[in-house]
């Protein structure tokens, strides 16, 4: 129930709201700006990552590219850059970047690794015989890939876009930066404006339609089929074309894309570090923001690996459809974007249980609402690897099935919930919009200092935060990519 909390809210407002409120909040000049706005964003972005994103992994796992194991982590590398921080670093640069041009510049820059990643996993392990088959047939290389290849690739490209499409109408600051509105930068201002009044509610109301259209439209694109082999396959390495003169030219577009997705922002952090000398770093709020973050990174990591240990453990061990439904729940409520989970929250604590209004206890729920697939899904492959059986010969051996359980079924899926947690503490440092909305009085994160810094255009006083946060970041982005490698394999 606690999982199905903002799609309640959302329910229970629009219904309270009436139909006239709908009709004069909704259905207005404003709202049909936004929503050209938004939809404009997602329809240029996807497609744009979704070809950077299967190229590269192609060119990085499929071809001889030179450095093609450097290539393969560079392209994930801009994951550990949040997208307001792209933001901030590409305004720098010119001062006059707006509109759906720099949303798509920096959305693309920030987000193609979410495509990049999967693919990249699926190729690294999919069986070579399939495309000797199509060579043997007569079939050319781009044709291999066009007719072989690209369909393996169909699941994986459709997942990194759904994400794609869920980072833009959830994105708060990379956007309020280059004074760019969608949706989500209305539903804060209004709220700001008014604290909780109907016209915010009535935009989170489109929000969440337009989150659950895309949840529809990527099972439609999923299908029912399954890319699978059955048994071992082939043990052999996949065999790389040869790019020819086409060598020079993947070098170059990969570097350009490097630069701009890593470079620029890179550099001008540098940049703003280098103006503001070593007085920017004796600040006391840098080191309460740092200390801050991490103790919320990790109390949101642990409670959210702990509330979904029992949930996955349903599923692995219980399968039906009460386990299925319970968690696609919790999957239609991470995709609600931060500002309609904290708006929900809002509302729920003020008026039932307004003793933690804007305390830590919201805060941390609201992470483990937003980040729970994160350690769902790699406790579900934990699991998987720790069957039922093994539990029942520890216990056929005189272990008490609580010890067995800890001994055995626990100690199996530890380094799995480990790596569950280190996603969600990724998410949680770069967490802003609900942060910004439910954090409590004095409550310093890295996120929410750099935002207040880089509004007042304090270029030099943000750059600290800006690289603590990169920082921090960089090894949880490099556990997902080598993790994915890994769930590839199984």
């Amino acid at each position: 129930m606690f999982s199905l909390l903002p799609l309640g809210y959302v329910g229970v407002m629009t219904a309270d709201a009436g139909w006239d409120t709908i009709e004069k909040l909704v259905f207005r000049p404003r709202v049909g700006e936004l929503l050209f706005n938004t939809v404009a964003l997602v329809v240029v972005t996807v497609p744009i990552c979704v070809v950077l994103g299967i190229g590269g992994a192609w060119l990085v796992e499929r071809t001889r590219l030179r450095a093609h194991k450097v290539w393969a982590v560079l392209l994930a590398a801009p994951l550990a850059i949040p997208a307001f921080v792209n933001s901030y670093a590409w305004v720098s640069a010119i001062p006059s970047l707006g509109g759906l041009f720099g949303g798509v510049l920096i959305s693309v820059l920030s987000y193609f690794p979410l495509v990049y990643i999967p693919v990249a996993a699926v190729l690294s392990r999919m069986d070579p015989a399939l495309e000797q088959s199509g060579s043997a047939l007569g079939l050319g290389p781009w044709r291999v890939f066009f007719r072989v290849v690209l369909p393996q690739l169909r699941l994986a490209a459709a997942g990194g876009a759904l994400l794609v499409s869920l980072h833009l109408l959830a994105e708060y600051g990379a956007f309020a930066m280059i004074a760019f509105d969608t949706f989500t930068t209305a539903i804060y201002d209004q709220f700001r404006s008014t604290f909780n009044g109907a016209a915010a509610n009535m935009l989170a109301s489109v929000l969440v339609l337009l989150c659950l259209l895309l949840l529809l439209g990527e099972s439609k694109a999923r299908g029912n089929a399954r890319y699978a082999r059955v048994g071992a396959g082939a043990q052999a390495n996949p065999s790389r074309l040869a790019l020819g003169g086409f060598q020079a030219p993947a070098q170059l577009g990969l570097a350009a894309l490097s630069v701009l997705a890593l470079g620029v922002p890179l550099f001008h952090v540098g940049r703003w570090l280098v103006a503001g000398g070593a007085e920017i770093w004796t600040r006391d709020a840098l080191a309460t923001s740092l200390l801050q973050t991490l103790g919320y990174g990790l109390a949101g990591a642990l409670v959210t690996t702990i509330l979904a240990f029992p949930l996955a453990f349903l599923v692995i061990r219980h399968p039906g459809p009460v386990s299925k439904l319970l968690e696609g729940a919790n999957y239609i409520s991470s995709s609600m974007p931060g500002i309609v989970v904290a708006l929900a929250l809002v509302t729920i604590t003020i008026h039932y249980v307004p003793g933690v209004y804007q305390t830590a206890v919201v805060l941390v729920a609201a992470y483990a609402l937003l980040f729970m697939p994160r350690a769902l899904v790699n406790l579900r492959a934990g699991l998987a690897q720790a069957p039922r059986e093994l539990d029942e010969a520890a216990q056929a051996l005189g272990k008490p099935p609580l010890v067995a359980f800890f001994k055995v079924t626990l100690r199996l899926t530890a380094p799995a919930a480990a790596g569950g947690a280190a996603l969600v503490f990724l998410g949680i440092v770069n967490e802003l919009t609900a942060t910004l909305l439910l954090a409590p009085n004095g409550t310093r994160t890295l996120a929410t200092e750099f935002w207040t810094l880089s509004s007042e255009i304090d270029y030099t006083g943000a750059a600290p935060y800006a690289l603590l946060m990169i920082l921090l970041s960089a090894p949880m982005t490099y556990l997902l990519f080598a993790q994915s490698k890994k769930v590839a394999g199984q």
